[in-house]
């Protein structure tokens, strides 16, 4: 049994994060983008390992790239988490009147199609862009949606997040009891969000292909559409420096078989075909490829 967190470094680290939120939503916007690239890069030093599974990644997924472009790349997602972190803590502020300043759909006819089809819309999203700020504000622009969370392991820092993550009117389903929450919003033709491009344990998961090396990819996400007839489409929220905005676009569903290894393959290909676009704006110090095949060196 794992052994209970003190409360004083739970309160520590929720007056720390309280403090973040309130630097950046109470101050111009320029400002508080300078600052939240100031708190990315403290991230980037106070945890080295960070950064150096980042460049490990890169290595493995993008080995024709010198390493000039895979320090920029690095450099790239610590400067989307800063940009998540400003809109995450604007969310009190982001109401239907204003959310078009923050975001615009592309490709909502594939939702608008999806729905149609009265089973329920799988959203299979990744830690690219703003994957927080894509579900908040489809609450908004379209309708409420469940997402499929983990808590965290400080409580009080959870029911902050929490708190604002629903606050335009979205559901959460927690990882422990998420089975039934995810089936049941399906059965009601509604929409579920789920990150599936983490590591997975040999347990729970399939080896797919992923930049060219085996990644275990949790296979429930598959089983989960093969069963209840859900339509299954890819959703990232991307950067645009040009609008000064993100855009949220959703892409052609993937096809579903009931074959769970060969159709988890074609979600985890479409993360990939979404991150190559935008490979800046993914979160690479994520150790995705932890969990090797049996018999197979570490990576990390």
């Amino acid at each position: 049994m794992a052994r209970p967190r003190p409360a004083l470094r739970n309160w520590i680290e929720y007056a720390a994060a309280r403090a973040v939120l309130f630097s950046l939503a109470y101050t111009p916007r320029g400002l508080a983008d300078a600052m939240a690239r100031a708190y990315a890069r403290l991230l980037d030093l106070a945890i080295p390992r960070l950064r150096a599974t980042a460049v490990r990644n890169l290595e493995l997924a993008l080995p024709d790239c010198d390493a000039a472009t895979r320090r920029r790349t690095a450099d790239g997602s610590f400067h989307s988490i800063a940009r998540l972190l400003v809109a995450f803590s604007r969310f009190p502020q982001i109401d239907e009147q204003n959310v078009g300043e923050w975001i615009r759909y592309e490709g909502y006819e594939h939702f608008e199609a999806a729905m149609t089809r009265g089973r329920g819309v799988l959203f299979a999203t990744a830690h690219l862009g703003n994957w927080e700020l894509s579900a908040f504000a489809h609450a908004l622009l379209s309708r409420p949606m469940h997402v499929v969370v983990r808590p965290l392991d400080n409580p009080l820092i959870d029911r902050l997040i929490a708190r604002y993550r629903t606050l335009s009117g979205n559901h959460l389903i927690e990882k422990q009891d998420f089975a039934r929450g995810i089936l049941k919003a399906l059965a009601h033709n509604e929409a579920v969000g789920i990150l599936v491009d983490q590591n997975s344990s040999l347990d729970e998961g399939v080896f797919t292909d992923f930049f060219g090396t085996p990644a275990c990819s949790n296979a429930g996400f598959a089983r989960f559409a093969a069963r209840s007839g859900a339509a299954v489409l890819p959703g990232f929220a991307y950067w645009s420096g040009e609008e000064g905005r993100y855009i949220l676009r959703f892409n052609p569903p993937v096809e579903i078989t009931g074959d769970v290894a060969a159709d988890t393959g074609r979600v985890q290909s479409a993360i990939e075909a979404a991150i190559r676009e935008f490979p800046g704006q993914w979160l690479w110090i994520h150790r995705r490829w932890k969990t090797r095949p049996p018999g197979q060196p570490p990576i990390y």
